[in-house]
């Protein structure tokens, strides 16, 4: 019940505050406004790409002079690249993108660049530093932590695992895997089963299924996102497999990842901010003519059954 609300929320919140189909939608009135703001989500189907857009739409809000034009590319390349390029045909003063993928949407952001407007990158890094500035979580120190985790709750018990990865051409998906692999080193956790999930729920209780199929004996799943951990926690319940497998995850909302750890489904989960805020804030200053910083790293915390009451651990 509390899932199929949670669910019901987010879906309002998407459908009323943002455009569907990435038709415009803006946050503020066009009157009194100075600056125009592209805003190019790579899609709307996560809880915390939903989250991410409120946040912006929520700082952008208490400035009246900011006009934030918002386009959801559905998880498709090919068009958030297409609305890049509407964006600069608009001439927009500045562009927020969070891009699906980081080769093909390094091009669209170069161009953005050269036709004189700033560029600020959330959360997925794009091939090379061609923008005004990149804000994000360090995803390797994430997945470090997480197999960190894991090594010291199940070093020395032959622990089988499942790795359900967030999608593998995107920046956070690799280094999620990465920082993960490097945190696991010196332990006997084994990864039997790895599969690129998309960072979409359904998928990842699809792959899951395939693993509980193929395997007797799993200790524990570790998903890229909280939504996976949770699809791999609901295709164990229904095969009452669940109270044999901990489940970790990473992003850590509070009505999503905190939320199934206070309730037991999850064991862990690793905060990734959407920086949704943090971008406007410095678009703001950028506008008004203030020198930016190149790179901002967001920080992050560690929620598990232990801590999750007293809000968590700071990841050092």
């Amino acid at each position: 019940m509390k899932k199929t609300l949670i669910t019901l929320i987010l879906a309002s919140l998407a459908v009323g505050l943002f455009a569907n189909g990435g038709a415009e939608a803006a946050s503020t009135s066009e009157e009194g406004s100075q600056f125009v703001i592209g805003m190019s989500q790579c899609n709307l189907g996560e809880p915390w790409r939903v989250q991410m857009n409120a946040d912006v739409k929520r700082e952008a809000d208490k400035h009246p002079e900011l006009k934030v034009v918002f386009k959801d590319a559905q998880n498709d390349t090919l068009k958030q690249r297409s609305h890049v390029e509407e964006f600069v045909a608009m001439g927009v003063d500045l562009m927020i993108i969070s891009p699906k993928e980081a080769q093909p949407l390094t091009a669209p952001v170069k161009a953005c660049m050269d036709a004189g407007i700033p560029v600020i990158v959330l959360d997925r890094d794009l091939v090379d530093d061609v923008y005004t500035q990149f804000i994000g979580a360090n995803n390797v120190k994430i997945g470090t932590a997480a197999g960190q985790w894991v090594a010291e709750k199940l070093n020395g018990q032959n622990a089988k695992i499942v790795e359900l990865m967030g999608l593998q051409t995107s920046t956070p998906g690799q280094d999620r895997h990465n920082g993960f692999m490097e945190g696991l080193e010196g332990s006997d956790v084994e990864v039997i089963f790895r599969a690129d999930v998309e960072w979409l729920e359904p998928n990842a209780r699809a792959e899951m299924e395939s693993a509980l199929a193929r395997y007797d004996n799993i200790s524990l799943v570790y998903g890229h996102n909280d939504p996976a951990s949770h699809g791999a926690y609901l295709a164990a319940k229904a095969m009452d497999r669940q109270d044999d497998i901990m489940f970790i995850g990473i992003d850590a909302l509070p009505h999503e990842g905190v939320a199934y750890v206070q309730d037991g489904i999850l064991d862990a989960t690793f905060q990734y901010p959407t920086g949704g805020d943090v971008a406007v804030q410095q678009a703001l200053k950028l506008l008004n003519g203030e020198s930016i910083e190149k790179r901002i790293v967001l920080g992050s915390r560690r929620f598990d059954t232990e801590n999750v009451t007293s809000g968590g651990e700071a990841i050092n």
